[in-house]
Order: C-alpha cells, then structure tokens, then sequence
C-alpha cells in the first residue's frame, strides 16, 4: 500500500463507499487526533511526573476509582469535539449523563453522536502498561431542529457509522472502521503524523490465545469453565496461549493481529457482565465483523443487535474470529 497519512486514507476511502461527506469524515477525525495526541503526550511522561499517575480520589458514575488520566482524557475529548463543528452530543464513559454540544445557529452541520471510553485500562497507567481509548460514531435521530434525546444515543449498534480505537503502547496506532474493512494507523511522534501501517486488518484463521481473567475462575458459568479447559487440552492445534492484560483495547489489538479470544463472561457477582455496551462492546463488536470475526454475549445474541435501555448498560462479551466465539457458545448453551 501506499504511504497514505490518515487524512488521504480517509479521503480515498470516501471515494469509495463511506456515505457520509468527507468534511465530516475529516472534522470527525481531527477531533480524535487531536485528543490521542495529546492523551500520548501525557502517556509518555508519566513516568516523569505525579501529576498524570495515580488516582483522582473521585469515584466515577460506574463506581470505579477514577484515575487522573481518566479526566484528562474525558476533558482532551470533549474540548476536542466542542471545537470541529460536527458533534452534537457526547455520551463518555466517565460522564452520568450525555453532554450536549450547541453549534452556530445556522450551522446544521453538527449531527453526529459520539460515545466514548476516554480512557481504557487507566490504572495500568502507573506500571507502563497499554491503555487505551474507544470511540463510536452515531447519525442523531431527531430532527437538528430540535433538542437531543436520549434515543439519540441509544441506537443498536449496527447503526454506527464510525468506530475504532486508539493504543497507547510501545507505539500509538489508530485503528478503526467505517464499514469498509478495518485498518490502522501508527503516530509518528516526530512530525505528528498518522500513517497507515497495518491495511485491511483481518483475524487470523489460526487462533493462538484466549483472553480471560482466570482469577475469576471459580465465579465463571459452567459452560465457561469447560471451554477454557478445551482451550488448554492438548489435541490438534491445541492448548491455545493464555494472555489477559487487563485492558480490552491492549487485548482486542493483540488478538486482532495475532489471532485469538477475547472473553468478559457475565459471574455470580456480577450477572450482567462488567463492560458497557454503549462506549466498549458495540465499537469492538463493529471491528470484529468487519475484521471478519464475531462478537456475542456468549449465547448466540449478536451484540450489535441488542437495544440498549441505559447509557451505561453492560452486557457479557465475547469477540473474536467467528470459529472459536462459535464454539464458545456451543458450550454456553450446553453446559449452563
């Protein structure tokens, strides 16, 4: 492929296919580099400074401590889409309720609904582990001529138009889809530049890793546990590797090009699953399929079909190339 920056990709990819305007496509896209950049910046010195690590001593509407880059990048997204003129409302992770975003009078350009998790495994943050952000992109449903709704953003997620994420790693890549294949983007800090590095990403055809906390073990539904003892007998291309960082973009990317698993199964102490449909499954349920995989909450229902009732509504998640998650499920269904 060409040495495409982000925004050539974006406006080649429009001449063939994306249905909404490249001026949206590209506002939509200088708001999310502008934040990552900024949200790199920050990763990359946190070894260097105590006033990026560490928690915020606030608890967030999911009940979880909230880390100081938690509210950086929450407030680097928001001040971001405030400024492009094409957002009119923002559904965060860190935030209770969505936030509305008032364009100029005249301007009608602002009819996109973006939710997002700001940032993904922040507490990795302080021992230098991948964290990420994880964003979707919506068309509102009401009239621009009224006020936004809270239907506006609870859409199944097969209506996104938009979604990927952002790792922040060894490396910071960009990774999304616009229902034309999926492909990445790697920053190159000297310049500030995207530049495409990883074109059409597809699963593997040969699974090597399940991702799991195990330490849960003992909590999982039976027909979990059983398929993680498949996974470990030795017969044909089996045991698979186990690999769990703890952070649902670090893992989905790994499995993505490596080839593998990713499960968050629902347990006695938390029966409708731990991650939020809205801002971490529907984004990377939409990546998956058009990576060619699947994604599910473990017994057959197609995450981008459920209607969501709450914004932060969770739900068990299963993603990954469309063999194994379908064998998962065999054993969800048999063994529950």
């Amino acid at each position: 492929m060409k040495d495409y920056t982000l925004g050539e990709f974006l406006i080649e990819e429009n001449r063939e296919g994306f249905s909404h305007s490249t001026e949206a496509l590209l506002r939509l896209f200088s708001s999310i580099k502008l934040a990552s950049k900024a949200i790199h910046k920050e990763v990359n010195k946190a070894g260097l400074t105590k006033e990026i690590i560490g928690g915020s001593g606030i608890t967030n509407v999911q009940g979880e401590k909230q880390q100081k880059l938690d509210d950086f990048a929450h407030r680097a997204f928001i001040e971001s889409f405030k400024s492009r003129n094409v957002v009119c409302g923002i559904a965060s992770e860190e935030s209770k309720d969505f936030i509305v975003i008032k364009g100029k009078q005249e301007n009608i350009k602002n009819q996109y609904i973006v939710l997002i998790d700001p940032l993904d495994g922040s507490s990795n943050i302080d021992v230098n582990v991948s964290i990420g952000t994880i964003f979707s992109v919506y068309l509102r449903k009401s009239s621009i001529r009224n006020n936004l709704t809270i239907e506006d953003f609870l859409q199944k997620g097969n209506q996104q138009i938009l979604a990927g994420y952002i790792i922040y790693g060894s490396s910071t890549i960009l990774v999304y889809s616009t229902g034309n294949g999926v492909h990445g983007f790697t920053l190159d800090p000297s310049v500030g530049t995207f530049y495409l590095s990883h074109y059409n990403l597809r699963f593997p055809k040969t699974e090597k890793i399940y991702s799991i906390n195990e330490g849960n073990y003992a909590k999982f539904p039976s027909g979990i546990r059983k398929f993680i003892r498949y996974c470990q007998e030795k017969k044909g291309n089996r045991p698979y590797t186990a690999r769990y960082i703890g952070s649902l973009v670090g893992d989905f990317h790994r499995n993505l090009i490596q080839g593998g698993i990713y499960i968050y199964p629902k347990t006695a102490s938390s029966p409708e699953g731990k991650l939020r449909l809205l801002y971490e499954c529907n984004p990377m349920a939409f990546l998956s399929e058009q990576a060619g995989g699947k994604a599910s909450d473990g017994k057959k229902k197609r995450i981008l079909d459920i209607v969501p009732t709450e914004l932060h509504q969770r739900t068990p998640f299963v993603c990954g190339p469309t063999e194994i998650v379908s064998k998962l499920e065999e054993f969800m269904v048999n063994y529950e």
